[in-house]
């Protein structure tokens, strides 16, 4: 019966995870932000089980292909790019924020320790690659603010989370050495990578010596967690394991697997962040309903008040830290200037305040033990659990919804030619293509006219590159979008006569997948595979 009741609550989770999803899709809000506020809703909705999120779920459950999955889609080259950023903002501004949240919970909590005030800062300093990925994907950001936050996000929780574990045992065992903390930092870094590599360099053996499509899509969900489990069991950071991992192996995989199985993997992991990036959201807010009685009712507004005051100290370090760390550098650096001149304030602004917290916040925060080494109580669990989740709903819904209007507002323009690189490419691709062709002219294999034939269709597209790669002055206004409706018709059309064929029995739907299949390829190939039919009869 407890096994049926379980699952009633996940079938439960899952159905208003996809009612809420559509509902925030309809009235333009980031799905990750709702999520939580119906959470919170059902939280406190009388008659409603309890549901407590365990840490072990997030840290061995979600955490793992989340992370995978966000590194996977990092490009390396734009990484390598801004890793001086990224590392000021992942190490240097988690210490600050460490700092400066240690200070204010000292100073608010009357009788909490440093260690406990520092474990409090190492909860809530680090910015979750979850929600940077979720929301930050679906807003027009240029690339390089979206580079930094993502891989500021994901390296940060290695910081974050050598620093917890050094002030948690502190507390735990009553002594702290700073030697100690800096030697596990180093191992855990250096560790991680090691495994990550490792993990993803089998995987890529494990992908080239299996031929079957499902199994190769098996061998990419089961190696993020073979990466967190060797790295915890180490105790090198997971987190970084996984982010190595993840980087790597996209560097291997298009030559590793068939187009097929990539437009299969890619399906099946999209599918699958979706429905972790939900459950874990709404998980979130219905922690309110568990922890609301974690602290007693005349504690009730210290803490609240607290845990706003940490907020803010949270946001105000990150908006201070932000430009100095533009700055500095390039105050004492030339070259730095002359490479990379100051950024503007609208794109230092963005990067400030797009800091929301989140499931790692929370899990690190549930994770505290519930005693110390000498059967004591763990000090102040309950408030630090409380000061976190309230850290989490405010920079997630405070600064996740005004995003929109903000970036509107600061009109943000995009300062790299994706599509420039984009039709670069394709020229490169077609001339490489004829280059073969010529090759295989001389082997017997393959009639001539077959050769002339692909020739005459890649010479056609070298000739409507040519065409239309023209400046953007110089592009007439709306044509892209006009060619994209233009296929978005005719591929239309063609599927609209399939299923009519099968309907009236002329065709099987076996041959109908097929044929479908391939113009779900076509559609993708024309950048319009995410439209559909509109109201013409599918």
């Amino acid at each position: 019966m407890d096994s049926l009741h379980q699952l009633e609550i996940i079938i439960l989770l899952l159905a208003v995870v996809l009612a809420l999803t559509t509902i925030a899709q309809k009235i333009s809000i980031p799905y990750p932000i709702f999520l939580v506020l119906g959470g919170l809703v059902l939280g406190v909705v009388p008659g409603l089980p309890t549901v407590t999120l365990h840490p072990d779920l997030v840290f061995l459950v979600f955490l793992p292909p989340i992370l995978w999955a966000a590194a996977y889609f990092t490009s390396l080259r734009e990484f390598r790019q801004n890793l001086r950023p990224i590392s000021l903002l992942a190490v240097g501004l988690v210490l600050a924020t460490t700092a400066g949240v240690a200070v204010v919970a000292h100073a608010l909590l009357p009788g909490i320790g440093w260690a406990e005030a520092i474990a409090l800062g190492a909860i809530v300093s680090p910015p979750d690659a979850v929600s940077a990925t979720a929301i930050g994907k679906r807003l027009r950001i240029p690339r390089r603010v979206v580079t930094i936050l993502e891989g500021e996000s994901l390296v940060n929780d290695a910081t974050a989370l050598v620093l917890y574990r050094a002030a948690v045992g502190a507390v735990v065992s009553g002594s702290f050495l700073l030697g100690g903390t800096l030697l596990n930092f180093l191992f855990a870094a250096l560790a991680a990578m090691a495994i990550g590599l490792a993990a993803a360099w089998l995987s890529r053996w494990a992908l080239c010596v299996t031929e079957d499509g499902y199994t190769q899509i098996g061998v990419t969900l089961l190696v993020p967690y073979i990466a967190w489990v060797i790295a915890e069991s180490v105790h090198a950071s997971a987190v970084l394991a996984c982010v190595a991992g993840g980087i790597t192996l996209r560097q291997y995989f298009s030559g590793a697997v068939a187009p097929a199985t990539r437009l299969q993997a890619r399906a099946v992991w999209e599918l699958l962040i979706f429905i972790l990036n939900g459950v874990i959201f709404i998980l979130i807010g219905l922690q309110l309903g568990a922890l609301r009685d974690a602290v007693p009712a005349g504690q009730y507004g210290p803490v609240v008040f607290a845990g706003l005051m940490v907020s803010a100290t949270a946001i105000f370090v990150r908006f201070l830290w932000v430009p100095l760390a533009a700055l500095i550098p390039r105050c004492l650096s030339a070259t730095l200037r002359a490479r990379d001149p100051m950024p503007s304030w609208k794109g230092l602004f963005l990067i400030s305040w797009t800091g929301m917290r989140g499931i790692v916040t929370l899990a690190a925060a549930l994770a505290l033990p519930m005693t110390t080494g000498t059967g004591a109580p763990f000090p102040f669990r309950s408030e630090i659990i409380l000061i976190s989740f309230a850290v989490i709903l405010v920079t997630l819904v405070l600064q996740g919804l005004s995003l929109p209007p903000i970036i509107r507002w600061l009109r943000l323009e995009d300062e790299d030619d994706l599509e420039r690189e984009q039709r670069l490419a394709r020229e490169h691709a077609a001339t490489a293509a004829l280059a073969r062709l010529d090759e295989v002219m001389t082997e017997d294999w393959v009639p001539r006219e077959q050769i002339e034939r692909v020739r005459l269709r890649y010479l056609r597209r070298l000739e409507h590159l040519n065409r239309t790669g023209l400046n953007e002055e110089e592009r007439p206004e709306g044509s892209v979008e006009t060619v994209q409706r233009l296929h978005h018709e005719v591929l239309t059309a063609e599927r609209v006569a399939l299923i009519g064929l099968r309907d009236d029995g002329t065709i099987s739907d076996e041959v109908l997948h097929h044929l479908e299949q391939e113009l779900d390829v076509a559609a993708l190939h024309q950048g319009v595979g995410e439209r559909r039919a509109g109201k013409r009869r599918i």
